[in-house]
């Protein structure tokens, strides 16, 4: 939204109402603010499903509808770590690619959930991997196993 400017309602304070002895400056500047915060909010309204907008404050200010929808949805951030910390804990190997992207993926999720501040020990994540795999995969598990007690 930086190009053309559009982003000058969600960086700037809305502008003093114009009055007659309004410089041509300040006439301009509210003009630009105003266009920026109509497509500003229209962008905004048109990314929101339907039933979600009842729930927001009715303002036509997109930097304050900004700020509500951020009020409001911010314990998601909580439902996304339990949704991640279930998928990492139900994640098995489906046979669909290799065993080497299914273990990626696992330390993905890991590094998902430590910028949550959910700390998972990488030892825990290389069990949780192993454990996964299906008994095609015993020869790893077996190879892990000996080097890990040596």
């Amino acid at each position: 939204m930086g190009i053309a400017n559009i982003d000058l309602a969600m960086i700037s304070d809305m502008p003093a109402v114009i009055t007659d002895t309004s410089s041509l400056a300040e006439r301009e500047h509210h003009a630009n603010w105003e266009r920026s915060n109509r497509l500003c909010f229209v962008a905004m309204k048109r990314s929101i499903s339907e039933h979600l907008l009842g729930g927001l404050p009715a303002t036509n200010n997109a930097k304050e509808f900004l700020a509500a929808i951020g009020e409001r949805y911010q314990v998601s951030s909580n439902v996304e770590a339990g949704s991640l910390m279930s998928e990492l804990t139900c994640l098995r190997y489906d046979g669909l690619g290799g065993g080497r992207e299914h273990i990626l993926r696992m330390f993905h999720l890991q590094s998902k959930l430590r910028a949550r501040d959910i700390p998972l020990l990488d030892s825990y994540i290389v069990s949780h991997a192993l454990n996964s795999l299906p008994i095609s995969f015993s020869q790893i598990k077996t190879a892990y196993n000996a080097q890990s007690e040596s």
